[in-house]
């Protein structure tokens, strides 16, 4: 645990690193997941994920943790840490298996956050949060070329809750 209440990168080790900085990744994808949206929903959703973390980073009260994982996914380097970590715990699962594993990833991330910086994990796990909520409005569901169907779906509110569940935010 923190003495100061203060983590940031060098708080958890490389492993533990790669788990929080690819967990907005997966609270995009468990959403995403729920109820793909066609190649351009997707697309929108991802983007929004992003635009969700980047935010934060120049939140002047964002914690130290979420502004330094903030920071190390805006780095190309940063990126490709949390797509790698993705691909590790992705590949080779059937797509029934691959919203299980996102989920699995996040509960990972908010304990590790829980044991190493308790007072901050509120604040990250809500991020997670906004996150899993900003994917599911980015693209309308069960419409044809963007006219029709519901901004959120079902299977996506569901997901969303699942999220919150599974980080007890």
């Amino acid at each position: 645990m923190m003495e100061n209440g203060m983590a940031n990168k060098e708080t958890f080790t490389r492993e533990e690193w790669n788990v929080i900085v690819s967990s907005p990744m997966l609270a995009g994808m468990a959403v995403t997941l729920a109820d793909p949206s066609g190649l351009w929903g997707m697309m929108k959703e991802g983007a929004s994920g992003v635009r969700a973390l980047l935010e934060v980073k120049n939140d002047a009260n964002a914690s130290e943790l979420v502004k330094a994982m903030a920071s190390d996914f805006e780095t190309s380097e940063g990126r490709t840490v949390a797509r790698d970590a993705l691909q590790a715990r992705l590949t080779g699962k059937s797509p029934a298996d691959l919203k299980e594993q996102a989920l699995a990833g996040l509960v990972e991330a908010g304990k590790l956050v829980d044991d190493k910086s308790p007072s901050e994990a509120g604040e990250f796990k809500q991020l997670l949060k906004s996150v899993a909520v900003q994917v599911a409005e980015a693209a309308k569901e069960g419409g044809f070329l963007g006219f029709g169907g519901v901004r959120v779906s079902d299977a996506e509110k569901a997901s969303v809750d699942e999220v919150v569940a599974k980080l007890r935010a």
